[in-house]
């Protein structure tokens, strides 16, 4: 691994340099190879979905296993979209000049070799390479074991066009030790990885987190609220909801807890129960909304449980404070939603929740770098430092101070 590391560390020196319309150009030939060499990465693909099926994997993990050419088509489009960004690297941030005639400039420059660790779905694989190469970084992936045959095609269609541009390919490279213990020696090479972005389960954030000597920015778990306020359009706290819950149920951003106020919830329950029936969402509540309607009680597990799944815990409260006691209590710091039409509740949810992302009258469903215009994402950051939320290519910079003078002396 020391050897594999070194060569990411000397390339990240080259990749560091490059004109952002060199990047832009090398990233467009990328999202053709991708499409040009569909039938490989599917076949490639088939290995996995067929370990799954053996290693009997659940049906919501088959699924973001899954490759065809719809979807390779939009990994592709995505490298497109990151390519049309602005470059991030070089920026000035901020800029002065001091009374002795010192000009200061605050410029944005890559952070150097950057370590993603995920699971699952392999398009993370040319997201998270393209976003690194766009923000002059190189990157050191490791996915799961269960997508290892999409992972590498994916990576070496990628690296085909690194090579055709005289470039590196370690600058987009794969963590050869698929083990445990390859996580371990990784997360403590502090001396050629500037960073580790760990993006899976509860216990493998964890694990780095409390393990690495690199510095980290943890994916963590979504455990997500939406709470439907006493002022609440009907019809928009329904359709919100279901949406939250059940468009993708088994990602981070959708809802895990349903927070209602006691004097809307007579009214609104049996309209969700009915709708949440139609698309067979299991509904936990607490002894109140089980009063309400006929669901499942909660115990208090549900309440600090992120399901990945059709389950649903129902929580109903007295009023705002209380909402947010329990967000503040039980939330992991992803995303959060109020569904009101009083602008006071508003902005005292928007103030008081502390949340990468806080919604008003919006599904949770949005936090993804796609939706906000970054053309993807690295991770969806649940750290305070040093990103937030959605990370996008200007969140994999870091910056220097530039210092122009004239002959000064202290």
């Amino acid at each position: 691994m020391t050897e594999v590391l070194q060569k990411v560390k000397e390339a990240s020196k080259k990749i560091a340099t490059l004109k952002g319309g060199i990047k832009d150009k090398i990233l467009l030939e990328m999202a053709d190879n991708l499409e040009n060499k569909a039938n490989l990465i599917i076949k490639e693909n088939k290995k996995d979905l067929e370990y799954a099926k053996n290693a009997n994997l659940s049906s919501a993990l088959v699924d973001r296993l899954l490759l065809n050419e719809t979807r390779i088509k939009s990994m592709a489009n995505a490298l497109r979209e990151i390519a049309s960004l602005k470059n991030p690297v070089g920026r000035i941030l901020e800029g002065w000049e001091l009374p002795n005639g010192l000009r200061i400039e605050k410029t944005a420059i890559p952070i150097g070799v950057i370590g993603i660790i995920y699971e699952s779905r392999p398009n993370v694989t040319s997201d998270a390479a393209a976003l690194c190469f766009k923000s002059g970084n190189v990157c050191i992936l490791k996915g799961g074991k269960e997508a290892e045959h999409s992972n590498r095609i994916i990576a070496e269609v990628l690296q085909e066009v690194l090579v055709k541009n005289n470039l590196p390919k370690e600058a987009i490279s794969l963590l050869p030790d698929y083990s445990r213990e390859g996580v371990a020696k990784l997360i403590k090479m502090d001396k050629y990885v500037d960073l580790i972005i760990p993006r899976g389960g509860e216990g493998l954030v964890r694990y780095v987190s409390e393990n690495a000597t690199v510095p980290v920015v943890k994916h963590d778990k979504g455990l997500c609220h939406t709470y439907i306020h006493k002022d609440a359009d009907i019809d928009k706290a329904v359709n919100i909801a279901i949406n939250a819950k059940v468009q993708r149920p088994g990602v981070c951003n959708a809802m895990e807890t349903l927070i209602v106020d006691e004097d809307i919830a007579p009214i609104v329950l049996p309209l969700l129960a009915g709708e949440f029936n139609k698309f067979h969402t299991e509904l936990r509540g607490d002894e109140t909304a089980c009063q309400i309607v006929p669901i499942k009680e909660a115990d208090k597990k549900d309440w600090n449980t992120e399901y990945l799944a059709n389950i649903l815990s129902i929580k109903v409260v007295k009023n705002i404070d209380e909402a947010i006691a329990h967000i503040q209590k039980y939330g992991s710091g992803h995303s959060e939603a109020i569904i009101t039409e009083n602008y006071t509740a508003s902005e005292k949810f928007l103030n008081e929740i502390d949340a990468a992302c806080v919604y008003v009258n919006a599904s949770t469903r949005f936090t993804d770098g796609g939706e906000f215009g970054f053309g993807a994402e690295v991770g969806i950051s649940t750290n305070k430092l040093h990103a937030r939320g959605p990370m996008g290519i200007n969140d994999l910079t870091t910056y220097k101070f530039k210092i122009y003078g004239e002959g000064q002396v202290r």
